[in-house]
């Protein structure tokens, strides 16, 4: 016979699978599931199911009640199991903490604390001011991972950052042969080290995320569209962290919109119209100690620009420059089974003294892409969530 604990679990982890439905329709609202149970003598079923299907529709408590008005089901003394607090607020959408009061939802199980100020413990307050009983968190730390860039943004002030790196098994990520010199900004491609699979799996992490980052040093050597080609999905906010605004306007990435981020106050307003006109949005922030963009200032920003999740593909010196900052939340590292020899390397630019001082990852996952190996991490300076 199930315990309490196993059925909870069992209708939560449901209220898991519909929210990750939600997919990238939702953003930037996070992406919630629900879950109506009703018990009877005769044991316990779904009357009602729903999850918030995209940004401005209804929200996952209201999709399951509504579904379950149309399958003619009574909802009274019900338990709804939700991934996320019950919203308390106007929104685009009414508040959902009333509808179920209203409703005669008897239980509530929320898998977490909703971190949006306008929310935080107000759903739960009304819950209990009704004489609902409330069981939470329940699968917190599940329901936290399915919204990371959210949670992210409300207690951190930026978005959540992965890095996306691929190298040979001796680390490198380009030949010495690919290094060029344009106004002392490091230049590497980063084509043709990784396989198939591992090249379709990266335009599905791109298509995960809200934003894609390069450094411009990239974008010069490799002129990439940074879109999602090789998969469904909608294309993540393209970005270039462009000190000097040295970005041709005949850039690829230009085409359908850009966001530019430069130190450059004083660019040549011919220069700077130009990038406009083929397509960039330019942001000027402060520069940082070394005289480039700062990247605490450059996140911020784009968690305004509504960027939840970033995806930093850039070079060594720009994915070195987000570890030394402490600013990365996870990795996702492809290895390809070559050795390249000589060449820039990940971690080119970052000098520990002790072991106890060197970039470390928790949580390690590695499996097979192809013939190559991807291995996933949490950074150990990603504060918890």
């Amino acid at each position: 016979m199930l315990t309490q604990r196993k059925f909870d679990e069992y209708y939560m982890r449901r209220a898991l699978s519909l929210a990750w439905r939600g997919t990238d329709a939702a953003r930037p609202n996070p992406k919630v599931g629900c879950v109506l149970v009703q018990e009877t003598q005769t044991g316990a079923r779904i009357v009602g199911e729903g999850y918030h299907a995209g940004y401005g529709r209804v929200h996952a408590e209201a999709a399951a009640l509504d579904n379950a008005a149309n399958r003619s089901e009574d909802v009274r003394g019900a338990s709804a199991y939700v991934t996320l607090e019950p919203c308390s607020h106007f929104g685009k959408t009414p508040p959902c903490a009333p509808r179920l009061v209203s409703a005669g939802i008897k239980r509530v199980i929320v898998g977490s604390e909703d971190p949006n100020p306008k929310v935080k413990g107000r759903g739960f307050d009304i819950l209990r001011a009704a004489g609902v009983e409330i069981t939470a968190p329940y699968l917190e730390k599940e329901c936290k991972w399915l919204n990371r860039g959210f949670f992210r943004c409300h207690t951190q002030n930026r978005p959540w950052v992965t890095l996306k790196a691929a190298s040979s098994l001796d680390g490198k990520m380009a030949l010495t042969s690919e290094i060029h010199a344009f106004d002392n900004l490091e230049r590497t491609s980063l084509r043709g080290i990784t396989g198939e699979t591992s090249l379709n799996w990266a335009h599905l992490m791109r298509a995960e995320h809200d934003g894609i980052l390069i450094g411009v040093g990239t974008a010069l050597a490799d002129d990439p569209e940074l879109t999602t080609r090789r998969t469904c999905g909608k294309s993540p906010l393209r970005i270039i962290l462009d000190t000097k605004l040295s970005l041709p306007p005949s850039a690829h990435v230009l085409k359908g919109g850009c966001f530019i981020l430069t130190c450059a106050s004083g660019a040549n307003e011919s220069k700077r119209k130009a990038l406009e006109d083929a397509g960039a949005e330019i942001c000027v922030l402060p520069s940082g100690d070394t005289g480039r963009v700062d990247l605490c200032a450059a996140l911020s920003a784009l968690m305004e620009r509504g960027v939840r999740s970033l995806l930093v593909e850039g070079g060594p010196a720009v994915l070195s420059a987000f570890m030394k900052a402490k600013l990365c939340d996870s990795l996702a590292f492809f290895a390809a089974p070559l050795i390249m020899g000589e060449g820039p390397a990940l971690g080119d630019g970052l000098n520990f003294n002790f072991m106890d001082s060197v970039v470390k990852l928790k949580n390690a996952n590695v499996r097979r892409s192809g013939e190559d190996v991807l291995v996933e991490g949490i950074f150990q300076c990603s504060p918890a969530l």
